[in-house]
């Protein structure tokens, strides 16, 4: 079945049709991995998300598949040895969707950092990380550093380190995670909120009852299992369940700033002590440069938080502590985005130190609730919950279980032989969109953002063309977004399928209204749908140009 958002009607036919092992609740890149970890192992699976898949924490990171570097500062070895072996897990699986990225760390005269620390910080690293031997630490003299970064600020700096993070797009990792989920036989839909928690005579979790959020049908679904893996609101979903006792959530926020790099000429990024001891990154991508993050308690709407004035001032100020020539003013913002951390509390701790180490909780009732954890490590944080059902399962059906294998699965789009393979496969692909009249820039940008499927975007372009339609990379662009990757919404096409939205607001601006009326005619709107759907969009390109007053 391809993961299109035409057959949603089918999909609820089907989960009512066959019995399921497992239920997950949470469409982010959490629930997107054991979706895949369980169906490989030979489970039936069926994952549902409120809102669009991603839409919450798993878009709204740093975008970077990242090592963990400062958690060396917590002592937490384990971790960064797990997640620094991870991200390059992640990479060969995806590399269309995460490119390696050179970091620079300056350190300054009376700073957190010095030479020596920083040297060492990094060799360890190096070494709990196992990072390869083309990507392990440099350390650069104050004119090395200069020379990559000229913005830099000149006054007490000694120098830098250097060493690799990577760059990805968070909410196009959770998409091929569960495309490929969905490939070997999982069910996913988006937009089918979980209203309530069904339970057997003895009181056992047995299924949910789901509310599809476009056509307002409800339907009860069972299996033997249920996963909370919904990140933010695990804890809605331990109160529905009557078991929200022991740890709980703290739930903090981040925001990102974007700037066009006209105004903001970044050449290399970026990660940077600030003078109240928190660490930043500014990254450059895509003709813009991003710079974030904060880390503030919040209390607010969880599944709507958004950049204050407060938040930008923040970064604002820490632009200006390092970049101090540039004279980067709110009036620069040209899009933003927030976030929210679903961090397990620790009495007495600031935001900043609360580890971000995921934990797994059971009920009485049976729910497996997974809260905590990082980007990079989702894929071992999905073996470790099927592990959980696995056990479980073994214990009370004698049921055999196929080894999890997902570190040697290519990721939807990956199918390109790994990173070494990728470079031959893209300059291949690259050749044949410019033979169908694609420009050299426009056919890079498509295999980038597509890998292997990549060849169904062209027969799209080349539907497009044959047919006179009016701006035909975004007509494929569109399609392939509606009928493999689920769209249902102009948001989901210009923030989760492109990330548009922060990355070239102005073309979000150009085509919306073209965007509106295709997605109309293709899912059969009525005119009160596409005003909603209209006015959210409006909500959003301005939420991330101006701050709200929320908390």
């Amino acid at each position: 079945m391809t993961f299109s958002s035409l057959n949603r009607d089918q999909v609820y036919q089907e989960l009512q049709q066959q019995p399921l092992d497992l239920i997950i609740v949470g469409g982010g890149i959490t629930g997107a991995g054991i979706a895949l970890d369980a169906v490989l192992r030979g489970l039936k699976v069926a994952l549902f998300e409120m809102q669009d898949f991603s839409a919450g924490t798993s878009s709204r990171s740093t975008k970077l598949v990242h090592g963990g570097l400062r958690y060396l500062k917590q002592f937490e070895v384990k971790m960064v040895a797990e997640v620094g072996k991870e991200r390059e897990i992640v990479y060969e699986n995806g590399p269309h969707v995460t490119v390696p990225e050179w970091m620079l760390l300056p350190f300054y005269r009376n700073g957190t950092f010095g030479p020596l620390s920083t040297n060492a910080g990094l060799r360890v690293y190096d070494f709990l990380a196992g990072v390869k031997k083309s990507e392990r630490r440099k350390m650069l003299n104050r004119e090395e550093a200069l020379i990559r970064e000229p913005l830099l600020k000149k006054e007490g700096l000694k120098g830098a380190g250097y060493y690799v993070e990577y760059r990805t797009d968070d909410a196009r990792l959770t998409l091929e995670v569960l495309k490929k989920a969905v490939e070997h036989g999982a069910h996913a839909l988006n937009y089918a909120k979980v209203q309530k928690l069904l339970y057997d005579d003895n009181g056992q979790i047995q299924g949910v009852e789901v509310e599809d959020q476009v056509s307002h049908t409800t339907s009860q679904v069972k299996a033997k299992y249920v996963i909370n893996a919904t990140g933010p609101w695990v804890d809605t979903l331990r109160e529905k369940d009557h078991s929200k006792r022991g740890k709980t959530l703290h739930l903090t926020k981040g925001i990102h700033l974007v700037f066009d790099h006209l105004r903001f000429p970044l050449q290399q990024a970026v990660y940077f002590d600030t003078p109240d001891g928190r660490m930043v990154f500014a990254i450059p991508r895509e003709g813009k440069t991003y710079v974030g993050t904060t880390d503030t308690t919040y209390t607010g709407n969880i599944a709507h938080p958004t950049m204050t004035e407060s938040d930008r001032a923040y970064v604002l100020k820490a632009i200006d502590y390092m970049f101090p020539e540039l004279s980067i003013t709110a009036d620069d913002v040209e899009s933003s985005w927030a976030g929210l951390r679903p961090l397990i509390h620790e009495e007495g701790k600031d935001p900043s130190e609360i580890s971000r180490k995921d934990e797994i909780f059971e009920s009485e009732s049976g729910l497996i609730s997974i809260a905590g954890g990082k980007l990079t490590g989702y894929r071992k944080m999905a073996e470790e919950v099927v592990n959980v059902i696995r056990d479980k399962m073994i214990e009370a059906e004698r049921k055999v279980f196929l080894p999890s294998d997902t570190k040697h699965v290519p990721l939807s789009g990956g199918d390109v032989k790994g990173s070494k393979g990728f470079a031959d496969y893209k300059a291949e692909q690259i050749q044949k969109g410019t033979e169908i009249s694609l420009t050299e820039e426009e056919a890079e940008q498509l295999v980038q953002r597509y890998g292997s499927n990549v060849p169904i975007v062209y027969q799209y372009f080349i539907d497009a063309v044959n047919n006179e339609r009016e701006e035909p990379v975004l007509q494929a662009m569109l399609r392939y977004s509606i009928e493999h990757e689920a769209a249902c919404t102009p948001a989901d096409f210009f923030i989760r399928r492109t990330g548009a939205l922060y990355f070239d607001i102005a073309w979000v601006k150009q085509h919306q209204a073209l965007v509106l009326q295709e997605m109309k005619n293709i899912l059969n709107w009525t005119a009160a749908k596409t005003e909603q759907y209209q006015a959210e969009l409006e909500q959003y390109l301005k939420e991330a140009v101006y701050p709200t007053t929320e908390s």
